[in-house]
């Protein structure tokens, strides 16, 4: 097994800080505008609802910039028929304070609540009590199919992991070696999408998968997780990164490292599309989340007004590569 000198490792690491900040103090003017109205009220006590027509709730796994375009999609979307918009989302992927947020929007006995569940099992049961206290509930991005959720907006996971790996293999037409990352280990859509990619890899492709890890919603755990894959694969061939988080991390790394291979991700947002025409980032795969915001209003407004919804409303795949 090669290993790197330890000085080698030590300037990486710095390098890699330097990009976060960087990135981090470029992103602050643009970020700010949707921590004040987005995502960030997550953190506000709120002990009423305000007196417009109708106010509906969304709950994040996480707050992070992936979840800025359908927050303000959803917030156009509402106040364009005279209702409102609570946000909330803990600050990483924590079961325990999504349930306790959950509650405290049952409380507030909103019009309507979407959320997309960090485990779907832990939260039936919420999401059961909110439906059982006259609030309709939908799902999007991770489902709860075993709870009384009225339907699921976003796709299906596991097509969406089998087109990661069918994308892959026209890549690396002659087999290679691949690292994978994933996102939570507990998280139904994640699961989806790793067992699809790895059942299309397996039986479609000479590909090797190296290792497979999970970075539990955690940004800094998969950093740490792609760097020490590459320390002991350094041969890869690819990086696939499942979710938004790995596909942002394998950015930070292979700018720090000048890597070339080749990266695929999840997800869409604007730091993902400027890494792939900068050619840092080979090609991702979007479930179309432009769409989800609007979609989060229409349906809960049906709710709300009796009317029947789709069970799943599916907004399928595209593949976003540069353009030549």
């Amino acid at each position: 097994m090669l290993k790197r000198p330890a000085h080698s490792i030590v300037f990486r690491r710095l390098c890699i800080l330097g990009l976060v900040i960087i990135i981090g103090l470029a992103a602050c003017s643009n970020s700010s505008k949707t921590l004040t109205n987005g995502v960030s009220e997550v953190n506000k006590d709120l002990t009423t609802l305000s007196e417009s027509e109708f106010t509906f709730g969304i709950i994040y796994p996480l707050a992070h910039s992936y979840y800025e375009r359908i927050t303000d999609q959803a917030k156009q979307e509402a106040a364009a028929v005279g209702g409102t918009l609570i946000v909330r989302a803990p600050d990483e992927a924590n079961v325990e304070q999504q349930i306790r947020m959950l509650e405290s929007m049952i409380r507030l006995k909103p019009d309507g609540i979407a959320i997309s569940p960090i485990d779907s099992i832990a939260l039936t049961p919420y999401i059961n009590q909110a439906v059982d206290a006259g609030i309709p509930v939908v799902c999007f991005e991770s489902d709860a199919p075993s709870s009384k959720r009225l339907a699921f907006i976003g796709g299906d996971n596991k097509r969406a992991g089998a087109l990661i790996g069918e994308s892959l293999s026209k890549l690396l037409s002659t087999g290679g070696m691949v690292l994978v990352e994933s996102g939570v280990s507990n998280t139904q859509s994640h699961q989806e999408r790793l067992n699809g990619f790895i059942d299309y890899i397996r039986e479609h492709t000479e590909i090797q998968i190296l290792e497979v890890r999970h970075h539990e919603g955690s940004s800094e755990r998969a950093l740490s997780d792609l760097e020490r894959m590459i320390d002991d694969h350094p041969h890869f061939d690819a990086f696939v990164g499942l979710d938004f988080i790995s596909g942002f991390s394998s950015i930070l790394a292979y700018k720090a490292m000048g890597l070339t291979r080749y990266a695929l991700t999840f997800g869409m947002m604007p730091s993902i599309e400027e890494a792939i025409n900068n050619g840092q980032i080979t090609l991702a795969v979007s479930q179309n989340e432009s769409t989800w915001g609007s979609k989060i209003i229409s349906t809960l407004l049906s709710a709300k007004n009796g009317e029947s919804v789709n069970e799943f409303m599916d907004t399928g795949e595209s593949i976003i590569v540069l353009e030549q």
